[in-house]
């Protein structure tokens, strides 16, 4: 095996994201606020900042100030605030909308801004390469790197150039190591180290089972006349029953661009659902198909939402390092809102950093950075809508939204309930048996305001090295048509929003078999959550592979 070279840095944070690069920013500031020269780099798995990242989004900038308050001066592209608010509930042929008045005060969009979070992230980008941060798109982190006392001290990128076959090809190069005093994981949703460490310091120990929901989304480029740059519109009911969790956005941006997705929680349970084509039909609904026709589809991406919230927010420190974003799980889920709380735990965790670098410690436990969230607008964020989720998740849509608002209007007058309440099964153990589940038809798309899978994965850009190990990792490779297909249907082939995983006819043509087209892989990770045997685990490919939005 060919010797690694290895790189020294004060702090490694593996992820370009908002999380992230807020961290490495926040350092360096520090750094120049104390005169304390400080070496920080950011590697990306994506090609380029941004190429991963997918949100809705709209953002509540109150991180952005505190970490670079004159964002405007400086062009951060928040460029269309918020100027209405809509929240409907859908049958399948009509809409009703609800009065904003009786909308708790936290879901109000006064103040926030309608953005490309991938831009964002590219802005912030080049804010941290102005003051001297090593930024590394296209590397991916496969391994954690551990001293001898068993703490983190870095981390190795994968090897590149080896091929199917697990061999060096003549592209062969090795993977780098990055040693550092302190790493921050900002990897995103179900991060592959965050998982592995999350596992090997036991960090779930005390925290609830972790929830996620699936995020399909689209820009589309509309038709003037009917563009309302500014107008923020949420849905929830139809096409889902009662029973299914979930709900759908309609951002509209500058430039006759409207971002629209539909979010479903992972704790379904009929295995014979389809998130992708739940968005497809969501679409040709009266209340939205009319904002879409004469419009052109320029982009698609999907990607895991953490979920849990207040109660699933593991420990986030381990000795050498620290959890920060979407690794650990900041989102706040009836707000659809998480870039505010990554930034935030990415200053937190920076700001505990610093401090124990400048004094000469390193490979320790940033309880700092703990005691600092504990303490900040992210924790109450979180507590106060902590309840929402499992109220929903047991009563159903109707009287759990009912319950989740009054515990919110509570909770905004300080009265809220005194518990806080579980999540329930993991989302890999909520699926019915294919036998008690009923079928679903859903309608052919249509081409126009409808689509297939891989006309939509075209338009993600997504592109791998097809001579590559597959990083969607079985197991055991016989569960899927021993196990999984006479259970529950095989539901890889539906919960997949990219159409990786097929059951086909084997070569012989007297039996089935399990395909995965890993090139296909939107790195949205659905698969490593939802699998019901929890036989797949999804692990980075070679660095700059997967998803290219432009500005998603």
């Amino acid at each position: 095996m060919s010797e690694r070279e290895a790189m020294e840095f004060d702090v490694v944070i593996v992820g370009g994201g908002p999380a992230g690069l807020s961290a490495a920013i926040r350092l360096k500031q520090l750094a120049t606020a104390n005169d304390h020269d400080i070496s920080v780099c950011v590697i990306e798995k994506g090609s380029e900042i941004g190429a991963h990242i997918l949100s809705g989004a709209v953002i509540d900038p109150i991180a952005l100030n505190e970490l670079i308050p004159d964002w405007k001066a400086k062009g951060a592209p928040l460029n269309t605030a918020v100027s209405e608010d809509n929240f409907l509930y859908l049958t399948e042929t009509g809409s009703l909308r609800f009065p904003n008045i009786f909308m708790p005060p936290l879901m109000n969009n006064h103040g926030n801004y309608i953005i490309s979070l991938g831009n964002l992230c590219r802005w912030l980008a080049t804010q941290a390469e102005g003051m001297g941060i090593e930024i590394y798109p296209g590397f991916a982190a496969t391994e954690v790197l551990y001293d001898g006392n068993g703490a983190v001290r870095g981390v190795a990128t994968g090897d590149m150039g080896v091929g199917r076959d697990g061999e060096k090809t003549d592209h062969y190069e090795p993977g780098i190591e990055l040693h550092a005093k302190y790493t921050l994981i900002a990897e995103g949703v179900r991060g592959s180290l965050a998982k592995t460490l999350i596992a090997k310091f036991d960090l779930a120990k005390a925290s609830d089972v972790p929830k996620f929901a699936i995020g399909i989304k689209e820009l589309w480029e509309i038709d003037p006349v009917k563009h309302k740059p500014g107008a923020v519109t949420h849905t929830m009911g139809w096409p889902l029953d009662n029973s299914t969790g979930g709900g759908s956005f309609v951002y509209h941006l500058e430039n006759n661009q409207v971002a629209i997705g539909f979010v479903l929680h992972l704790n379904y349970k009929n295995p014979y659902l389809s998130p992708f084509d739940e968005f497809q039909r969501f679409k040709h609904h009266p209340a939205i198909k009319p904002t879409l026709e004469g419009g052109r589809r320029i982009s698609y991406g999907a990607r895991a939402i953490t979920e849990g919230g207040f109660q699933s927010v593991p420990k986030l420190t381990f000795p050498g390092g620290a959890l920060i974003g979407c690794a650990a799980g900041f989102v706040n889920l009836p707000r659809i809102k998480g870039s505010h709380n990554a930034m935030k735990t990415g200053m937190l965790a920076a700001e505990a950093a610093f401090t124990a670098v400048k004094v000469g410690r390193h490979h320790d436990e940033l309880t700092a950075y703990s005691d600092a969230y504990r303490k900040s607008w992210v924790y109450t964020d979180l507590k106060r809508v902590r309840n929402v989720n499992p109220l929903w998740s047991r009563f159903g849509l109707h009287v759990g939204l009912m319950l989740g608002g009054i515990d919110m209007w509570m909770n905004q007058l300080g009265i809220g309930l005194p518990i806080t309440l579980k999540h329930g099964k993991p989302d890999d153990a909520t699926l019915l048996a294919a036998a008690k589940a009923k079928a679903i038809t859903y309608p052919k798309p249509d081409g126009k305001i409808s689509f297939d899978k891989l006309s939509s994965v075209f338009i993600s850009n997504t592109n791998h090295e097809e001579n590559q190990p597959i990083h969607l990792k079985l197991t055991d490779p016989t569960l899927p048509i021993a196990v999984n297909l006479p259970l529950w249907a095989e539901p890889a082939q539906r919960y997949c929003p990219a159409g990786v995983y097929e059951v086909i006819a084997d070569d012989a043509g007297d039996g089935k078999r399990f395909q995965i087209n890993a090139q296909n892989c939107v790195h949205c990770k659905t698969c490593d959550i939802k699998d019901p045997s929890l036989n797949i685990t999804w692990t980075v490919p070679q660095g700059g592979g997967g998803p290219n939005y432009p500005n998603m």
